[in-house]
């Protein structure tokens, strides 16, 4: 199996991302779940560059964060989609070409924005990524987020070797599914739903800080909020919902959208609540827009979002992708997941 390398690494980034590209058709329907029917008329069906990676990657770069991102696509029309896109959205995208396509996904979303998505991974799970693909981008990176593709699993050594902080997002993880473990159990920050697991998702959230590694596990719950659960606390937090700035439209990127903020947040420096208070902010942006990553919230929202941790007075900027400016490289172990302390939003998974 061969593959094709398409682009070359910017000086360094902020946050790497790894795996989660594909495209999106997003199908409006009247109402979830779907009635007993064998056809049914449908307001115009969207395509458009989706899943979780992707949400990261773009959420990131528009918050200011030098991004790249390494990754599986097709040498098809979705993978020329998701090309366009990351280049729009300033992300430094490094893929590899596989035979096997461009993930891709149909999701159903009805009138009051819940959706149900039918996603198609493609991915072999023999496929992998080579590290003289990857490697290099890792050593330019200060923070890597790591979606839950299976090729990803295998960066991990790699990761720990050159001593990076790693987030993840799990989903809609029930605590039991073993392809999530691994995940869950190596990186600093872990995102998940309550949806999965309902009302385990305490005793998940507790397994993941004392079986693993990470500082902090923050589980979104829609319009509920979301919870914290830092490695020195006994029990989650509650996290305060944010109202939405306009009608909920379609919820489709509000997790990643929570990720980006959280992100962010630790960039600034700021506490794990502050941060989580940031990406509740950015979730309940995402939600007031059609379609997926089509309003992405800017670093000006979040800044203004009051917290515990003031910023700094001269807060880091990131050198955008047109710079000719080097952006040197941090030492091992420095990045966003900073020191453990405290820690979110509407977004859901």
């Amino acid at each position: 199996m061969t593959f094709q390398q398409v682009s070359e690494p910017y000086d360094a980034y902020d946050v790497l991302v790894v795996g989660g590209s594909g495209v999106d058709t997003v199908v409006p329907v009247g109402a979830l779940p779907l009635p007993p029917t064998d056809s049914a008329a449908v307001p115009p069906i969207r395509e458009a560059v989706g899943h979780t990676g992707t949400g990261v990657a773009l959420g990131c770069a528009a918050l200011g964060l030098t991004t790249g991102f390494v990754d599986f696509i097709g040498d098809d029309h979705p993978g020329s989609l998701v090309r366009e896109r990351m280049a729009a959205g300033g992300v430094d995208f490094r893929p590899l070409i596989s035979p096997h396509g461009t993930r891709r996904a149909v999701n159903l979303v009805s009138p009051d924005g819940r959706r149900t998505s039918f996603h198609d991974a493609r991915d072999p799970l023999d496929l992998r990524m080579p590290p003289e693909h990857y490697l290099p981008a890792l050593r330019r990176a200060r923070h890597v987020h790591v979606s839950i593709t299976h090729f990803a699993r295998f960066l991990y050594d790699d990761i720990e070797a050159l001593g990076l902080p790693v987030s993840t997002d799990l989903h809609d993880w029930d605590g039991l599914t073993e392809h999530h473990r691994e995940f869950a159990l190596r990186s600093d920050l872990v995102f998940l739903s309550t949806s999965g697991a309902g009302e385990r998702i305490a005793s998940v959230m507790r397994e993941i800080v004392h079986e693993g590694r990470a500082q902090a596990v923050i589980a979104t719950a829609g319009a509920g909020g979301a919870y914290l659960l830092a490695a020195d606390d006994r029990s989650p937090r509650p996290v305060p919902a944010v109202v939405p700035s306009g009608p909920v439209v379609d919820t489709h990127g509000a997790g990643d959208a929570f990720t980006c903020g959280f992100l962010y947040g630790r960039h600034l420096g700021r506490s794990l609540e502050d941060c989580a208070r940031l990406g509740a902010v950015a979730g309940a942006h995402a939600c007031t827009s059609a379609g997926t990553y089509t309003d992405l919230i800017g670093p000006d929202v979040l800044r203004a979002v009051p917290g515990t941790t003031p910023p700094p007075a001269a807060p880091p900027q990131s050198a955008p992708p047109q710079s000719a400016a080097p952006h040197p490289a941090a030492p091992p172990g420095a990045g966003l997941a900073g020191p453990p302390d405290d820690r979110v939003s509407p977004a859901g998974a």
